[in-house]
């Protein structure tokens, strides 16, 4: 059997009314259909603000997301910024993308951070983690890395879009002190070391002032093949002195996969031997989930288990949905383990991998490593494990949907000149009003949706979403999963009332519906003005959508 670690070594309260006025299929005359849901925004239970970070990103250096993807070089025809393929740049502007993790990934436990620093035509090549993945016909720079784009490189396409930038310390393959260094290189003030000049001469006198740092990665598996205890021995020591020159850091241990829950104990047991002050050196702990097991029960090795990205029907559709789902009790569940040793939750969950894989070919590059071909099954899947981390505020610090561009779960693809946001891409877009709201606590209720699993009756919940409140703006989303029927939801707001409202959602008829270079528009979002009336608040929810309705409070 082969698991993904051996795969990866070879109430209404004075409410106005809203009804939905549309022309498209789903819609229904006023009138002429009671709701068959009802959803709660409940404004006097607040769970916590929504940390901008849970929308995060993940680039690793990983076939054509980074070299074709990410950098273009600055003497490419492609429009760039330094190198930085522009058009990347300027819808990552559009969707806030507030944290990017670099350089991995399995890639980080192989990196050598000092070989992506000084002149680029000086810098090292070195086999690429993912070398032997690679096609013959896949360009020299995906199986030999250049280091083009090194620390100063990624901090500038941070610097960029306005995000920070979080970088993963090699804790497989290099000592304590080469950590120690790369915080120096990037921190330290102008003028200070000789790290600070090195990044002076190379056009960056000021500090970097990285916050956000991964001791090591996966450290289970590709990180080192470490127990929990080997790691948390390894913890203490990379993270015993670190200069911070007047910052914190916020140090991110490697965690679970899945719901490994002896490993998160395991490791706090460890880490606290030597005492419960040692909690305040860790900030996060990253959680890995991958939706990939499509099998229906049939397997759980890591290949054969794996569906495929394009050629689905409505049962792999649900199935890969139930396995997203499975991250809201990943969340509670580590959170509880968490809580056995940390009273007083200092410690929080970092996801900063998650999305669906799926089997190789549907590449829109041929020959790209992990590329897959988002479609809308991926985009309500993404909206909603983006609306699970909405619901746990208090819990979830930061997010990183894997990858970026070009492999898995990517809100973009692109190639040479070639560019095209994809429906994941989309969905950010409509979900990144949540970022820095105040989330209520919603109640969806709504009627299951059934099917038939190989002869056996299943089922899965018919709408659910988030809440959250900024400056008097109410955002819910919601995801309707069932791909054949619509939801006439009544709207409930116990605390306040609406002014004006509008929905925009993504939704096809074609549930395999996907954006390609050649049709970039097939799954864009879809605007609809709410009518405002005396009565409830109903709005109707199209099958095999996700949405976002945004309420103008009085």
């Amino acid at each position: 059997m082969i698991n993904r670690r051996d795969f990866l070594e070879q109430g209404v309260m004075g409410a106005a009314g809203l009804l939905l006025a549309s022309k498209t299929d789903w819609a229904f005359p006023a009138g002429s259909r009671s709701a068959d849901s009802h959803i709660e925004v409940l404004f006097d239970e607040p769970l916590g603000t929504v940390s901008p970070n849970i929308y995060g990103h993940f680039v690793e250096n990983l076939s054509g997301v980074l070299y074709d993807g990410i950098w273009v070089g600055e003497n490419s025809p492609v429009a760039n910024i330094d190198g930085l393929r522009k058009s990347l740049v300027e819808h990552l502007r559009k969707v806030k993308a507030p944290v990017i993790r670099f350089p991995g990934g399995c890639f980080a436990d192989s990196y050598d951070w000092r070989d992506g620093i000084g002149a680029a035509e000086k810098r090292p090549r070195r086999t690429n983690f993912w070398a032997m993945g690679e096609s013959e016909k896949a360009p020299a720079s995906h199986r030999y890395d250049p280091n083009a784009v090194g620390t100063n490189e990624f901090v500038h396409f941070c610097k960029l879009i306005g995000a920070e930038p979080y970088l993963a310390a090699n804790v497989r393959s290099l000592p304590a002190s080469a950590f120690q260094q790369w915080v120096e290189y990037c921190n330290s003030p102008a003028g200070s070391t000789t790290l600070a000049d090195a990044r002076a001469a190379a056009g960056y006198p000021e500090p970097f002032r990285v916050k956000y740092w991964g001791v090591g990665n996966e450290s289970w598996g590709c990180g080192g093949e470490f127990t929990p205890q080997e790691y948390a021995a390894e913890f203490r020591r990379y993270s015993t002195w670190l200069p911070t020159y007047g910052d914190n850091l916020s140090l991110i241990a490697s965690g679970p996969n899945t719901d490994e829950w002896s490993w998160t104990r395991e490791f706090l047991e460890e880490v606290l031997r030597k005492g419960p002050g040692e909690l305040r050196r860790i900030y996060g702990i990253a959680l890995h989930h991958y939706a990939w097991n499509l099998s229906r029960g049939k397997t759980q090795e890591w290949v054969a288990g794996k569906g495929d990205a394009l050629k689905f029907d409505a049962v792999d559709w649900y199935e890969l949905l139930r396995e997203g789902d499975r991250m809201e009790g990943l969340v509670t569940g580590h959170w509880q383990v968490l809580g056995e040793f940390d009273h007083q939750h200092r410690v929080k969950l970092v996801v900063d991998e998650w999305g669906p894989w799926y089997r190789p070919g549907s590449e829109a590059t041929p020959g790209d490593q992990l590329e897959q071909m988002p479609t809308l099954r991926d985009a309500v899947f993404s909206g909603m494990t983006l609306d699970i981390f909405n619901r746990h505020p208090e819990k979830v610090a930061m997010a990183n949907c894997a990858q970026l561009i070009n492999c898995l779960n990517s809100l973009y693809l692109a190639h040479e000149g070639k560019f095209v946001i994809t429906p994941v891409g989309r969905l950010f877009e409509l979900y990144a009003s949540h970022q820095g709201g105040r989330a209520l606590r919603t109640v969806f209720s709504a009627p299951n949706v059934h099917y038939d699993r190989d002869g056996q009756s299943a089922s899965f919940w018919g709408l659910r979403g988030s809440a959250s409140v900024r400056d008097k703006i109410l955002t819910i989303t919601a995801v309707n999963p069932n791909t054949s029927e619509s939801r006439l939801a009544e709207i409930s707001l116990r605390g306040a009332t609406v002014k004006e409202a509008s929905m925009h959602f993504l939704s096809n008829a074609d549930i395999h519906a996907h954006n390609t270079f050649e049709q970039s528009d097939v799954v864009v979002p879809q605007t609809k003005p709410l009518s405002l009336s005396e009565g409830s608040l109903v709005v109707e929810f199209p099958p095999a959508s996700v949405a976002a309705l945004t309420l103008q409070l009085n």
